[in-house]
Protein backbone atom coordinates (compact mmCIF):
# COMPACT_ATOMS: atom_id res chain seq x y z
CA UNK A 1 0.00 0.00 0.00
CA UNK A 2 1.41 3.37 -0.98
CA UNK A 3 2.22 5.98 1.65
CA UNK A 4 0.55 9.37 1.62
CA UNK A 5 0.95 12.69 3.40
CA UNK A 6 -0.30 12.43 7.01
CA UNK A 7 -0.01 8.63 7.09
CA UNK A 8 1.80 7.31 10.15
CA UNK A 9 5.42 6.61 9.17
CA UNK A 10 5.86 2.83 9.38
CA UNK A 11 7.85 1.79 12.42
CA UNK A 12 10.76 -0.64 12.24
CA UNK A 13 13.77 -1.92 14.13
CA UNK A 14 17.05 -1.89 12.22
CA UNK A 15 20.82 -2.01 12.52
CA UNK A 16 22.55 1.30 11.87
CA UNK A 17 26.07 2.65 11.92
CA UNK A 18 25.27 3.92 15.44
CA UNK A 19 23.66 0.74 16.79
CA UNK A 20 20.22 -0.86 16.75
CA UNK A 21 17.26 1.52 16.73
CA UNK A 22 13.49 1.37 16.98
CA UNK A 23 12.55 4.12 14.53
CA UNK A 24 9.66 5.69 16.44
CA UNK A 25 11.58 5.59 19.71
CA UNK A 26 14.60 7.11 17.97
CA UNK A 27 12.47 10.00 16.65
CA UNK A 28 11.08 10.68 20.13
CA UNK A 29 9.68 14.23 20.35
CA UNK A 30 11.71 15.48 17.38
CA UNK A 31 11.06 15.97 13.71
CA UNK A 32 12.98 13.53 11.53
CA UNK A 33 14.30 13.20 7.99
CA UNK A 34 14.80 9.75 6.47
CA UNK A 35 16.63 9.86 3.16
CA UNK A 36 17.52 6.77 1.17
CA UNK A 37 20.17 5.61 -1.27
CA UNK A 38 20.18 2.70 -3.74
CA UNK A 39 23.76 1.55 -3.16
CA UNK A 40 26.95 2.38 -1.28
CA UNK A 41 29.91 3.92 -3.13
CA UNK A 42 27.72 5.66 -5.71
CA UNK A 43 28.83 9.11 -6.91
CA UNK A 44 25.74 11.31 -6.49
CA UNK A 45 24.87 9.79 -3.10
CA UNK A 46 28.43 10.38 -1.91
CA UNK A 47 27.99 14.12 -2.48
CA UNK A 48 24.55 14.09 -0.85
CA UNK A 49 25.64 12.35 2.34
CA UNK A 50 28.56 14.75 2.69
CA UNK A 51 26.38 17.81 2.16
CA UNK A 52 23.81 16.58 4.66
CA UNK A 53 26.64 16.20 7.19
CA UNK A 54 27.58 19.81 6.51
CA UNK A 55 23.99 20.99 7.03
CA UNK A 56 23.17 18.78 10.01
CA UNK A 57 23.68 21.60 12.56
CA UNK A 58 20.92 23.54 10.77
CA UNK A 59 18.54 20.61 11.15
CA UNK A 60 19.53 20.23 14.80
CA UNK A 61 18.60 23.90 15.40
CA UNK A 62 15.14 22.98 14.16
CA UNK A 63 14.80 19.96 16.46
CA UNK A 64 15.08 17.63 13.49
CA UNK A 65 17.03 14.37 13.51
CA UNK A 66 18.58 12.97 10.34
CA UNK A 67 18.95 9.32 9.36
CA UNK A 68 20.14 7.79 6.10
CA UNK A 69 19.45 4.43 4.53
CA UNK A 70 21.25 2.42 1.90
CA UNK A 71 20.50 -1.05 0.59
CA UNK A 72 23.83 -2.46 1.78
CA UNK A 73 25.26 -3.75 5.08
CA UNK A 74 26.31 -1.46 7.92
CA UNK A 75 29.92 -2.61 7.53
CA UNK A 76 29.87 -1.30 3.96
CA UNK A 77 28.39 2.01 5.14
CA UNK A 78 31.26 2.48 7.57
CA UNK A 79 33.81 2.01 4.78
CA UNK A 80 31.86 4.37 2.54
CA UNK A 81 31.82 7.05 5.25
CA UNK A 82 35.61 7.26 4.98
CA UNK A 83 35.34 8.07 1.27
CA UNK A 84 32.61 10.62 1.97
CA UNK A 85 34.74 12.49 4.50
CA UNK A 86 37.80 12.34 2.25
CA UNK A 87 36.03 13.65 -0.87
CA UNK A 88 33.38 15.96 0.63
CA UNK A 89 35.23 17.32 3.64
CA UNK A 90 32.55 16.43 6.18
CA UNK A 91 32.23 13.33 8.35
CA UNK A 92 28.85 11.61 8.39
CA UNK A 93 27.72 12.13 11.98
CA UNK A 94 24.17 10.77 11.74
CA UNK A 95 23.14 7.09 11.63
CA UNK A 96 22.89 5.11 8.40
CA UNK A 97 20.50 2.17 8.26
CA UNK A 98 21.73 -1.11 6.81
CA UNK A 99 18.79 -2.50 4.82
CA UNK A 100 20.23 -5.78 3.59
CA UNK A 101 16.88 -7.59 3.70
CA UNK A 102 15.17 -4.68 1.86
CA UNK A 103 12.69 -4.48 4.74
CA UNK A 104 12.65 -0.71 5.17
CA UNK A 105 12.76 -0.02 1.43
CA UNK A 106 9.64 -2.18 1.00
CA UNK A 107 7.96 -0.79 4.12
CA UNK A 108 8.30 2.73 2.70
CA UNK A 109 7.11 1.66 -0.76
CA UNK A 110 10.49 2.37 -2.35
CA UNK A 111 10.66 -1.21 -3.63
CA UNK A 112 7.72 -3.52 -4.43
CA UNK A 113 6.57 -5.57 -1.44
CA UNK A 114 6.95 -8.74 -3.50
CA UNK A 115 10.59 -7.99 -4.40
CA UNK A 116 12.61 -11.13 -3.66
CA UNK A 117 16.10 -11.56 -2.26
CA UNK A 118 18.50 -9.41 -0.29
CA UNK A 119 20.93 -6.62 -1.05
CA UNK A 120 23.54 -9.14 -2.19
CA UNK A 121 24.04 -9.04 -5.92
CA UNK A 122 21.76 -6.07 -6.44
CA UNK A 123 22.97 -3.00 -8.30
CA UNK A 124 22.16 0.68 -7.98
CA UNK A 125 19.99 0.33 -11.08
CA UNK A 126 17.89 -2.46 -9.56
CA UNK A 127 17.48 -0.26 -6.46
CA UNK A 128 17.06 3.02 -8.33
CA UNK A 129 13.69 3.84 -6.72
CA UNK A 130 15.35 3.88 -3.27
CA UNK A 131 15.99 7.62 -3.69
CA UNK A 132 13.38 9.21 -1.44
CA UNK A 133 13.22 11.85 1.28
CA UNK A 134 10.61 11.61 4.04
CA UNK A 135 10.01 14.41 6.54
CA UNK A 136 8.29 13.07 9.64
CA UNK A 137 6.69 15.14 12.42
CA UNK A 138 6.92 14.42 16.16
CA UNK A 139 3.52 12.69 16.01
CA UNK A 140 5.19 10.22 13.60
CA UNK A 141 3.22 11.35 10.53
CA UNK A 142 4.74 11.76 7.08
CA UNK A 143 4.55 15.46 6.24
CA UNK A 144 6.56 15.49 2.99
CA UNK A 145 8.01 12.97 0.58
CA UNK A 146 10.10 13.49 -2.55
CA UNK A 147 11.70 10.91 -4.84
CA UNK A 148 14.62 11.75 -7.13
CA UNK A 149 16.22 9.89 -10.05
CA UNK A 150 19.76 8.63 -9.50
CA UNK A 151 21.30 11.22 -11.80
CA UNK A 152 19.79 14.25 -10.03
CA UNK A 153 21.40 15.26 -6.75
CA UNK A 154 19.02 16.42 -4.05
CA UNK A 155 18.81 20.09 -3.04
CA UNK A 156 19.14 19.98 0.74
CA UNK A 157 18.57 23.72 1.04
CA UNK A 158 15.11 23.07 -0.40
CA UNK A 159 14.52 20.32 2.18
CA UNK A 160 15.57 22.74 4.93
CA UNK A 161 13.25 25.41 3.48
CA UNK A 162 10.37 22.93 3.36
CA UNK A 163 11.03 21.94 6.98
CA UNK A 164 10.82 25.62 8.00
CA UNK A 165 7.44 25.84 6.26
CA UNK A 166 6.15 22.61 7.80
CA UNK A 167 7.12 23.69 11.30
CA UNK A 168 5.68 27.19 10.88
CA UNK A 169 2.38 25.98 9.44
CA UNK A 170 2.08 23.33 12.15
CA UNK A 171 2.24 26.09 14.75
CA UNK A 172 0.19 28.81 13.03
CA UNK A 173 -2.86 28.76 10.73
CA UNK A 174 -0.93 30.00 7.73
CA UNK A 175 0.43 28.69 4.44
CA UNK A 176 3.64 29.62 2.65
CA UNK A 177 3.56 30.91 -0.95
CA UNK A 178 5.72 29.87 -3.88
CA UNK A 179 9.45 30.30 -3.30
CA UNK A 180 8.88 31.39 0.31
CA UNK A 181 11.85 31.55 2.67
CA UNK A 182 11.86 31.88 6.45
CA UNK A 183 11.01 35.46 7.49
CA UNK A 184 9.01 36.36 4.39
CA UNK A 185 5.28 37.11 4.17
CA UNK A 186 2.84 34.22 4.47
CA UNK A 187 -0.80 33.54 3.56
CA UNK A 188 -3.57 33.38 6.14
CA UNK A 189 -5.28 29.99 5.97
CA UNK A 190 -8.67 29.90 4.26
CA UNK A 191 -9.93 28.09 7.39
CA UNK A 192 -9.44 31.35 9.33
CA UNK A 193 -12.32 33.83 9.15
CA UNK A 194 -11.69 37.57 8.85
CA UNK A 195 -12.99 37.99 12.42
CA UNK A 196 -10.51 35.43 13.74
CA UNK A 197 -7.76 36.96 11.61
CA UNK A 198 -8.41 40.41 13.10
CA UNK A 199 -7.83 38.98 16.58
CA UNK A 200 -4.60 37.30 15.56
CA UNK A 201 -3.33 40.06 13.26
CA UNK A 202 -4.58 43.37 14.76
CA UNK A 203 -2.24 45.32 12.49
CA UNK A 204 -4.09 43.95 9.50
CA UNK A 205 -3.13 42.16 6.29
CA UNK A 206 -3.15 42.70 2.54
CA UNK A 207 -6.14 41.22 0.70
CA UNK A 208 -5.32 40.30 -2.90
CA UNK A 209 -8.48 38.20 -3.21
CA UNK A 210 -10.92 37.10 -0.48
CA UNK A 211 -9.10 33.75 -0.44
CA UNK A 212 -5.61 35.29 -0.69
CA UNK A 213 -4.71 37.32 2.42
CA UNK A 214 -1.04 38.13 2.90
CA UNK A 215 0.46 38.89 6.31
CA UNK A 216 3.97 39.15 7.80
CA UNK A 217 5.24 35.83 9.09
CA UNK A 218 4.23 35.14 12.72
CA UNK A 219 7.06 34.62 15.16
CA UNK A 220 8.18 31.01 15.45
Amino acid sequence: MSLRINDIAPNFTAETTQGTINFHEWIGDSWAILFSHPKDFTPVCTTELGFMAKLQPEFEKRNCKVIGLSVDPVESHLRWEKDIEETQGYAVNYPMIGDTDLKVAKLYDMLPAEEAGTSEGRTAVSNQTVRSVFVISPDKKIKLQITYPMTTGRNFYEILRALDSLQLTAEHKVATPANWNDGEDVIISTAVSDAEAREKYPEGWKTLKPYLRVVPQPKR
